[in-house]
């Protein structure tokens, strides 16, 4: 079973890796743009595997650049520890 099958498991595996780049003394900047960048790359080469991934990515779909890096961080703070 893939992380992106199961919105929990995902939340989690966001959460751990979020956490690691945070121990390796990424500023919250960092965080928020690369977040940014993995959602951007989600909704172009990903397909949807759970409702809340779709609504994100139905979300992202119609958000401009500025939603979407919000979007992004918003993400950043319901997986943060």
């Amino acid at each position: 079973m893939s992380v992106l099958d199961n919105w929990q498991q995902w939340k989690d595996f966001l959460g751990d890796r979020l956490e690691q780049g945070e121990d390796q003394g990424m500023n919250q900047t960092t965080v928020n743009e690369i977040a940014y960048q993995i959602g951007d790359y989600l909704a172009k080469s990903v397909e949807p595997k759970n409702d809340q991934e779709k609504i994100l990515a139905d979300l992202w779909s119609v958000a401009n650049e500025q939603e979407q890096h919000a979007i992004a961080n918003v993400m950043v703070k319901l997986v943060q520890k």
